[in-house]
């Protein structure tokens, strides 16, 4: 059973940095999805994936997973390119593209 500790990346619909912070310890699918014959649904006999724990730092997941004989794989995070941008910008002499509306 493997696990993958994580720091989860905001959604689509976050415009703020809220709950980026804390690490994710997640079990590994340990068998395949099927469709349920009558409803259409997927179904597993895997019950560990609903499994979802957070963590405030990467060490106390990693101590929890050591402490509990669990195999992990610990993924870093990516540094976030920041592009920082005046308004003034807009309207700046050397910009590349013409302004017009």
């Amino acid at each position: 059973m493997l696990a993958r500790i994580y720091r989860p990346a905001k959604n689509a619909m976050q415009s703020g940095r809220a709950k980026m912070k804390d690490w994710v310890l997640e079990f590994a699918p340990a068998s395949a999805r099927r469709p349920d014959a009558l409803m259409g649904w997927t179904q597993t006999t895997d019950t560990d994936g609903q499994v979802r724990l957070s963590f405030d730092t990467s060490d106390e997941a990693v101590a929890y997973a050591q402490k509990h004989g669990i195999a992990f794989q610990l993924t870093q995070p990516k540094d976030q390119k920041r592009i920082i941008k005046a308004y003034a910008d807009n309207f700046a002499f050397g910009r590349k593209q013409p302004w017009t509306h």
